[in-house]
């Protein structure tokens, strides 16, 4: 696998071509638009887990089309006044485990608002949010995510994740210990990738915590790397007197 490959200089100044559909933004506003309709409020149920210097709730929210995703909330047992929240999307594979995993941003004084991922979470975390359009769908995939829904815009599995994105932030914003005006997004490989998203399609978001995003320039990963899960996207077709010959989708 290819750590980098091009000089660190370039890399610093590296901005890839846009190749952006004229109706981009108006996809956008209506995907945005038909999730918040079928919104219903946040549901936060308070959770004991033994954290006597934090309160802990077991959240449900509205996602893309409406379905329930899961998540956590952190605050400090101790405060005064609402506190800026972090929302934290996670890293490939992972679900949002269990509140002793997050302790760092609740201990330094921050409410902290941790968003399941649908579908996944037989990672490094467990989850607890099913995927329900990947059932019946009647569309081929690689394992994984990366070609879930790939046939069409509509039905791709990163449109329905980065909706749960922004809505997440919603949800976070509803609670009584949080400040709405501050809110900072965070979150490390596939987290990076949808804290990207979420503050491009949220444009409120005071500041976005980002470590190596995956998911950010499909195109160009694939072109330098057959690491997983970008292999996700290589279509290797074979015969009975030939070997595979992968290409690249």
């Amino acid at each position: 696998m290819a750590l980098y490959d091009l000089p660190l200089e370039q890399l610093e100044s590296y901005r890839p071509a846009r190749d952006e559909p004229a109706d981009f933004d108006a996809f956008w506003h209506v995907t945005l638009d038909q999730a918040r309709s079928h919104a219903k409020p946040p549901v936060f149920a308070p959770t004991e887990v033994g954290l006597r210097s934090l309160e802990t709730f077991d959240v449900t929210f509205s996602g893309a089309e409406g379905h329930p995703i899961k998540g956590w909330l952190l605050v400090p047992r101790h405060r005064s006044g609402a506190l800026p929240v972090v929302v934290e999307y996670l890293g490939y594979g992972g679900g949002r485990g269990f509140p002793f995993n997050w302790l760092t941003w609740s201990a330094a004084g921050y409410a902290h608002f941790v968003m399941d991922t649908r579908g996944q979470g037989s990672g490094w975390l467990p989850g607890d949010t099913p995927d329900p359009e990947a059932v019946g769908a009647g569309n081929p995939q690689f394992p994984g995510f990366m070609t879930r829904g790939v046939l069409s815009r509509e039905s791709y599995y990163y449109r329905r994740l980065f909706t749960d994105g922004v809505l997440a932030v919603g949800a976070a914003r509803q609670h009584p210990a949080v400040d709405p005006k501050r809110v900072v997004l965070a979150g490390v490989s596939q987290g990076g990738g949808i804290s990207i998203a979420v503050s491009a399609l949220e444009p409120s978001i005071n500041a976005a915590l980002i470590d190596v995003p995956f998911l950010s320039h499909f195109k160009r990963a694939i072109e330098i790397t057959d690491a997983n899960p970008y292999v996700e996207l290589a279509f290797c077709p074979s015969t009975a007197t030939s070997r595979p010959r992968c290409s690249r989708l």
